[in-house]
């Protein structure tokens, strides 16, 4: 099992923006592709300006297989611009 934890940090005062768009925009076609996250996280105290999501896969190939997936969908492209 392969964990892909990533933590990213935005400007102060635009993480409810920021996750809106991600929602938006960009989560479910990674659903889509990666299968439900294993965590999306927020922080109510300590650094408020990020947030946190957990995906897994079976193994760095398997990893490796879904992103190059989502990198070829188009609604995906077309939402990373």
């Amino acid at each position: 099992m392969l964990l892909d934890h990533r933590t990213y940090t935005v400007r102060v005062g635009t993480l409810r923006k920021q996750l809106a768009l991600y929602e938006k925009h960009g989560f479910e076609v990674q659903k889509r592709h990666f299968g439900e996250p294993l965590a999306w996280l927020v922080s109510e105290t300590g650094d408020v300006n990020t947030y946190v999501h957990i995906w897994v896969y079976e193994n760095a190939e398997d990893r490796n297989r879904r992103r190059g997936a989502l990198y070829k969908d188009p609604e995906w492209l077309k939402s990373s611009r």
